[in-house]
């Protein structure tokens, strides 16, 4: 593999693109994980599908329906979570499912699958427009900055979010901004990865990250590093042996917590320490 591919339009379009979605997904999903709702991205993953299957059959961009969807399923699912009594996993799973099949009905009423319901399902990175690009980057800037600016309040509702509400945080609103900064990451992952693999992008990392940090801080610049060196390493090696991007930076994601996985294990039974694994 040569640095030639390198001077390739589309793969400069696509390592920036995934780069910045990956930094995305590690910091966004990290807040996922710590509130043990790793499933909430596949839930809104397979409620954007719905939203693409919508705009596919009304003629309209299927990026903005999915958008639209998925944000509008993420503010729903936490208002039923504020107001009843219902636990985390059954109205995800009910969001997951609803989505689904919202999807399956339009696409058997326009009598199939199409070009574009692939594309978006197993993610396309590598045919990624300059103005998709620009959108990623756009997105990806705004949402570290909104994280940046809130971090802190983010971190005490994560971790006790009655302390944080007697603190004088206003809880509520906040997740609710958390809710909709997921879904928009959502969606923008799924041109990475698609539909499919979108929730291992944002878990993965993370819980590799998990293993090996001692502080918030350390833990998300891990997070980062893991989820772009996947995806830097995916999208060359999918060029390389001709196979989808998606899936191979998944399977990256998972030799690289495997790899981990095995040095913490040789570390604790050297040296004799217990270690903490946080898993959602």
């Amino acid at each position: 593999m040569g640095f030639e591919i390198l001077t390739y339009g589309f793969m400069q379009k696509a390592l920036v693109s995934g780069i910045a979605i990956a930094l995305m997904c590690s910091v966004v999903g990290l807040f996922l994980v710590l509130r043990r709702h790793s499933l909430f991205g596949d839930a809104l993953a397979h409620s954007a599908f719905g939203g693409i299957a919508a705009g596919l059959y009304l003629g309209i961009y299927p990026l903005w329906t999915a958008f639209v969807v998925s944000i509008s399923s993420a503010l729903v699912l936490a208002k039923i979570k504020q107001k009843f009594d219902i636990s985390g996993d059954a109205t995800v799973a009910m969001l997951l499912s609803s989505g689904l099949a919202m999807g399956v009905i339009l696409i058997s009423i326009a009598r199939g699958f199409t070009v574009d319901i692939f594309s978006f399902l197993f993610g396309s990175i590598l045919l990624v427009s300059l103005q998709n690009t620009l959108l990623i980057l756009g997105i990806c800037a705004s949402i570290l900055i909104i994280i940046l600016l809130l971090d802190r309040q983010l971190m005490h509702t994560t971790f006790n979010e009655e302390q944080a509400q007697v603190s004088g945080i206003p809880v509520g609103r906040l997740n609710y901004l958390f809710v909709v900064i997921a879904a928009i990451t959502v969606v923008s992952s799924m041109q990475l990865v698609g539909i499919l693999l979108t929730s291992s992008l944002i878990v993965i990392p993370n819980v590799t990250a998990i293993l090996f940090s001692r502080g918030f801080k350390q833990t998300i610049i891990l997070s980062m590093s893991f989820a772009v060196s996947s995806a830097i390493i995916g999208i060359l090696t999918s060029y390389v042996f001709n196979v989808a991007p998606g899936g191979m930076i998944v399977f990256i994601s998972i030799i690289v917590f495997g790899v981990s996985l095995g040095l913490k294990s040789l570390r604790k039974s050297r040296f004799g320490k217990k270690s903490v694994i946080i898993t959602s």
